[in-house]
């Protein structure tokens, strides 16, 4: 064979004796009327494909519906939660609980938030 041929010529016809064996064994089944083992075969091949496809989009939804995306209320730090779980803030540690889609800081009852805000003094005449 010349290495430097393309092999987008090269045609490979090594499985395909599988291919038709398998054709071949299910149509003579069929032929002697034991067409369910050629359905029953075909179901659980499609089980087998189809689950872990579902199994995934349903894993994919489930973590979608899940996820909160939001900013800490302490230090305005972008990242991510799970809804319904407790988690520290990565860049302040703050302990914050996640609820409804938000971040809210895990605080004791009776606990008030208050924010400070800088007041320019004035000097008084007298």
């Amino acid at each position: 064979m010349n290495r430097d041929t393309p092999k987008l010529l090269q045609l490979n016809f090594s499985g395909l004796g599988c291919w038709l064996s398998l054709i071949l064994g299910a149509l003579l089944l069929s032929s002697i009327g034991l067409g369910w083992v050629v359905n029953g075969f075909i179901v659980v091949i499609a089980l087998v494909v189809l689950t872990p496809i579902l199994a995934f989009l349903g894993f994919r939804w489930w973590v979608q519906s899940k996820l909160v995306e939001n900013s800490c209320p302490i230090c305005q730090y972008d990242f991510t939660g799970f809804n319904g779980t407790t988690c520290r803030c990565p860049n302040c540690d703050e302990p914050l609980k996640v609820e409804k889609g938000e971040f809210k800081r895990m605080t004791t009852p009776g606990t008030i938030d208050v924010e400070a805000v800088e007041v320019e003094t004035q000097p008084l005449e007298n």
